[in-house]
């Protein structure tokens, strides 16, 4: 249990206003920390992420940390550990996830990606909301196809994981008390620190991930903040057009925290992956209906000619998970496997074991509740 800070956001914000040269990463955690308590007004909340926005603060990985960290001490976290078995079977769990707000509104390709690398035997617990900046968001997504993501509680991540090599985390199940910012960032309409925060506060903190940004300047920061959270074998990536995700159009760049901690830059092309260019264009998004449709082809491998981007989409962002997580020796293998995966079926298979699993969750919910 969190002990009680005695510090409210009136005398922070007040601090920020007045002293913002003397305004530590430690004064924005004890700010965040009285809002998460429910302790400040509306108007004080939007003073404060404007205050931060304007100030800068969302582009000091110090003070994206020290917010971070605070949200964690704030969230339910799952247990994983739950039995010697679980133990050595959880050795590896990861994630696939961006920040939004690129403003191209591709198909869901993180969403589809952790399908796939999960089917391919990496364990993902995928974190995720609706659709903020796009049109069809990650919840969405699934919960079209039958998942009852709004079920999936701390206790039940660990079997999930174990019995499907993917579970779901609701960011609003699983960080209760972000409840109090939601409806201020929502009114605000720009973005503040906080857009950043989700990639970087996955309650079961996976052992890696690749975390797409919405700017190319975004991708040092985002990398130094999760070297300050302790994070390694992650990659931060954001394609050339300032996409998050890598693109299928051409040069994606990362920015990858090795085991040591240094931050490895390089570039990479959907050549690396031996997997053709296509036009983001070709990659859009559309409605949850049409998103829905698209994937529904891609897992039950019906392509049409239009899904072929899509797919080579998804091939090179599975593949490149599938890489840093250690399963493939190179970014090529990592594509070939992601590719058989999607042709065996493995993929279908699974989301329909998961989406009946969060049904049958559902199900005993109510019976419990029936006998009350």
């Amino acid at each position: 249990m969190t002990v009680a800070k005695k510090v409210h956001l009136k005398s922070i914000l007040k601090h920020l206003i007045l002293d913002p040269d003397g305004f530590t990463p430690e004064h924005a955690a004890d700010g965040l920390h009285s809002i998460m308590r429910g302790e400040a007004s509306d108007a004080q909340i939007g003073g404060f992420l404007t205050a931060l926005r304007l100030r800068g603060m969302d582009k000091d990985p110090q003070m994206i940390a020290s917010l971070a960290t605070e949200v964690y001490k704030h969230a339910l976290r799952p247990t994983l550990e739950t039995s010697e078995k679980n133990r050595e079977q959880f050795g590896m769990v990861v994630d696939i996830v961006g920040t939004g707000g690129d403003g191209w509104n591709t198909f869901n390709i993180s969403t589809t990606s952790s399908l796939v690398a999960a089917a391919a035997g990496l364990q993902v617990a995928k974190h995720g909301s609706r659709a903020s900046s796009s049109n069809c968001g990650s919840a969405d997504l699934l919960e079209s196809l039958g998942c009852d993501l709004g079920i999936i509680s701390p206790s039940d991540v660990a079997e999930l994981l174990s019995e499907h090599c993917f579970c779901f985390l609701f960011s609003s199940t699983f960080h209760p008390s972000m409840r109090y910012l939601a409806k201020t960032r929502r009114e605000l309409g720009f973005p503040t620190p906080f857009n950043v925060l989700g990639p970087l506060t996955n309650p079961v903190v996976p052992d890696r991930a690749v975390i797409g940004v919405h700017s190319k300047s975004l991708g040092p920061v985002m990398a130094e903040a999760l070297k300050i959270l302790g994070r390694r074998n992650y990659a931060v990536v954001c394609g050339d057009e300032n996409l998050d995700e890598i693109s299928i159009a051409g040069n994606t760049h990362v920015w990858h925290i090795q085991e040591g901690g240094e931050v490895k830059n390089y570039t990479i092309h959907p050549n690396d992956f031996g997997v053709s260019t296509h036009p983001l264009s070709e990659a859009a998004g559309s409605t949850l209906e049409e998103n829905k449709a698209t994937l529904k082809r891609l897992i039950s491998n019906k392509l049409e000619a239009k899904d072929e981007p899509i797919r080579d989409f998804v091939l090179i962002n599975t593949g490149f998970l599938l890489y840093i997580s250690g399963l493939a020796a190179s970014m090529k293998e990592g594509a070939d496997i992601a590719r058989k995966t999607l042709e065996s079926g493995k993929v279908q298979d699974l989301l329909e074991k998961f989406a009946k699993a969060t049904q049958t969750l559902r199900e005993q919910e109510s019976e419990k509740n029936s006998l009350h």
